[in-house]
């Protein structure tokens, strides 16, 4: 499950980065780049979650 909930995260911020690219084409920088600033977030967590669900995820 928490796989599974870790996979629709990176789907959703893949989505979201499109937007931001189409929203930044119709003249708004700002807003992408904002959009952009707030999905680092997710990619500075990536490596953390990664390991963290490999290890709950390890049989005892």
């Amino acid at each position: 499950m928490l796989f599974k909930i870790n996979e629709n995260q990176l789907a959703l911020e893949a989505a979201i980065m499109e937007l931001s690219n189409w929203v930044e084409m119709r003249g708004s920088a700002d807003v992408a780049d904002n959009v952009r600033g707030a999905l680092d977030t997710i990619d500075r967590n990536e490596e953390f979650i990664k390991i963290t669900l490999a290890v709950l995820m390890t049989p005892d």
